[in-house]
């Protein structure tokens, strides 16, 4: 069998010609191609405005910044991450506070958070990041009347969940990112996530003033909108001697200190064709899931797994097993390259230095023991499936 990986990118003819006609084109950066993928990407999730920018950690750090995260305010997530997720409010000079997941969902452990923000004075915490593992949808209309009692506002990482939803108290489909909850929410374009881009992050929000600060953001601090000009147009044109009207056409500003997060229009074209083809890949994933599903109910040395879910995404699909280290080392031996997610961040050494110590967050760490990322891509076919499933029970019966 060749290699099957835990997850894999898919790139059709149609992303190909997408991509060579940009090459082709005048624009390899800074082009309409930024644009129309912003547009369809939004409306895909059913958010208001979407920035596309260099990576998903690119898109946490702007959102941090947008939402002015100070040095000393604590922002509260989850240990069961990418670092990403906690490092952007570091980025920033803010401190992170783990609250513990949920066993059952592996998801941010709401009354975990309700009991920290309880016991804390207030306005201690600014914020929260909530996390979309794996593809299930936070409640995050739960997450919204706990931060309005609170005062704080919510960044929703969906990296794992473009095409998730959860169903809010008026049985409506919130789908992850659309900006009804959350001030502003990130996806990912890596290779493994359901859209590849090769790398790339795109952040959606319905709050114009944000929206307009993560654009200007997003290229240096500098913007071409004249209407928000701070220096006169005499000065701009070099103090020309007739009078000036218009400011000249090469005219910009650094209005604040930006970055250089920008997504390539090459990059944006893959996009818009992988996009075409999301809805199907959800379709396909969700598959996948139910087949491991069955495969796996009720086997003795399993102990939880993602649950089958119309709303899940599944980016991966997580088991939780006896002796995770040598079924890994199995399923290696077969060619089959299984992934862990996460080590918790608490337990990073870069967190411990700020504090943090095994045992402070006990089903973080008790599902860290045990987890496993089985293959989890559209293109996996029905016999790879079946190869990975039959290679998993010999490992457990001979």
């Amino acid at each position: 069998m060749k290699p099957i990986p835990y997850g894999r990118q898919y790139i059709s003819q149609k992303d190909i010609d997408a991509v060579t006609n940009t090459l082709q084109s005048d624009y390899l950066t800074q082009g309409p191609q930024i644009a129309a993928f912003e547009k369809v990407f939004a409306e895909y999730v059913g958010a208001d405005y979407a920035i596309a920018v260099a990576n998903g950690t690119a898109a946490l750090h702007l959102c941090a910044m947008a939402l002015n995260v100070q040095p000393g305010q604590k922002v509260i997530t989850t240990p069961i991450t990418f670092a990403a997720s906690a490092n952007c409010i570091r980025y920033c000079g803010g401190e992170i506070e783990f609250a513990d997941i949920d066993a059952e969902t592996y998801l941010l452990d709401f009354n975990a958070v309700k009991k920290i923000l309880e016991e804390s004075p207030e306005k201690t915490y600014a914020g929260i990041v909530v996390v979309d593992f794996a593809g299930r949808a936070v409640n995050l209309e739960a997450f919204r009347k706990l931060a309005d009692k609170h005062g704080l506002w919510i960044i929703e990482d969906s990296c794992h969940a473009p095409g998730g939803y959860f169903i809010d108290s008026n049985s409506k489909k919130q789908f992850c990112g659309n900006g009804s909850f959350a001030e502003l929410a990130i996806f990912s374009f890596h290779p493994v996530k359901h859209i590849a881009c090769g790398e790339g992050g795109m952040i959606t929000t319905n709050n114009k003033s944000l929206y307009e600060k993560l654009m200007l953001l997003r290229t240096h601090g500098i913007s071409r909108n004249t209407s928000v000009f701070q220096n006169d147009k005499q000065w701009a044109a070099g103090n020309a001697s007739e009078k000036v009207d218009n400011y000249p056409g090469w005219y910009m500003e650094m209005q604040e200190l930006g970055y250089n997060y920008r997504l390539t229009d090459f990059q944006a074209a893959l996009g818009i064709s992988q996009l075409q083809r999301a809805d199907e890949g959800l379709r396909k994933r969700r598959e996948i899931a139910a087949k491991y599903e069955k495969a796996f109910s009720g086997k003795r040395w399993l102990f939880g797994q993602s649950g089958s879910m119309e709303s899940h995404a599944y980016h991966l699909y997580v088991i939780e097993v006896e002796n995770r280290l040598g079924l890994y080392n199995f399923l290696k031996t077969k060619n089959i390259f299984a992934q862990v997610h996460y080590i918790p961040a608490h337990l990073m050494p870069y967190y411990k230095q700020q504090g943090f110590k095994q045992g402070d967050y006990p089903k973080a760490e008790n599902y860290y023991s045990r987890c496993l990322s089985l293959p989890m891509y559209p293109t996996l076919s029905e016999e790879e499936q079946e190869y990975v499933i039959e290679s998993i029970f010999s490992f457990y019966h001979g």
